[in-house]
């Protein structure tokens, strides 16, 4: 039951700023901009378990993973140049991520 309230409470978020969007584009802009998927993990994470450590734990990987993700978009900037095709550059994008996940894992360990 909790799960789909979950559900329901995100598709609402997005629901609401698509309608926002026709009178208030630049706040929807704003709203659609922020991190909301982190945002409500963070808080359905925390209601759910009702562990502060857990929560703060899973906002740092967060704080991580963004931009070790990137590493995906990386040979796409390098495509033209080294004349490669589209799945090529999405094949080496997801090595990348893979070898992000183990950098990731590792930064947040020390913390």
């Amino acid at each position: 039951m909790i799960f789909f309230l979950k559900i329901l409470l995100a598709s609402v978020v997005i629901a609401f700023a698509s309608w926002l969007s026709g009178k208030k584009p630049e706040l929807s802009g704003f709203i659609i901009a922020l991190p909301i998927a982190s945002l409500l993990a963070l808080i359905f994470s925390y209601l759910e378990h009702k562990n502060p450590e857990t929560s703060i734990t899973f906002a740092k990987s967060i704080l991580v993973g963004v931009p070790v993700s990137y590493l995906f978009f990386l040979p796409f900037f390098f495509a033209k140049s080294l004349g490669m095709n589209f799945w090529l550059i999405y094949c080496i994008g997801v090595v990348l991520l893979v070898i992000g996940f183990f950098v990731h894992k590792y930064i947040v360990s020390l913390f």
